[in-house]
């Protein structure tokens, strides 16, 4: 029972950077969304907050398995669109997840307490953020994640294939 739990709450060593591409495509499409609704004072923009909150959530503890962005990424848009796989490491995508998720969780907790122009700003830089690793490729979290491993603040035993794949 205990080997299940770990197992289910695990991250990937190593992902497809078209999965995640197109995962924060969705984040810029939704995160959009939610500013767009949080700007016109409708509760919906709460739900979308808590939306992007619980798969943030969902993608750091356990990668694409119970977030549903993920899997429709991973199960149905990948597999059907023919795109050639890019593999790779986890770790600095977990940390970038985990990003995602304290910036969605601020935002849903500012909501919450009617600082809607924080949030707003919190959800805006999101979206640059998922921008760029949509379109460019280019993943801040990853950047900061081996900016961190060449100060030692994370060990190198946490993602030995980062020290030999680009990212």
């Amino acid at each position: 029972m205990n080997y299940l739990i770990k197992d289910f709450f695990s991250f990937p060593e190593t992902i497809n950077d078209v999965s995640a591409r197109l995962v924060a495509l969705f984040i810029v499409i939704i995160t959009s969304v939610t500013i767009f609704f949080i700007m016109k004072e409708s509760i919906i923009g709460i739900y979308f907050c808590f939306f992007l909150t619980y798969g943030f959530l969902a993608r750091t503890l356990s990668g694409p398995k119970i977030s549903p962005i993920a899997l429709v990424v991973t199960k149905l848009m990948v597999p059907n669109l023919g795109l050639k796989e890019k593999i790779v490491p986890g770790p600095p995508k977990r940390f970038a997840q985990s990003i995602g998720l304290v910036t969605t969780a601020i935002a849903s907790f500012c909501l919450l307490y009617n600082l809607d122009l924080i949030s707003i700003i919190l959800l805006a830089i999101l979206v640059i953020f998922a921008s760029l690793e949509s379109f460019l490729g280019f993943c801040f979290g990853c950047k900061v994640f081996k900016l961190l491993m060449h100060l030692k603040v994370i060990p190198e035993d946490v993602c030995e294939k980062c020290n030999n794949l680009e990212f």
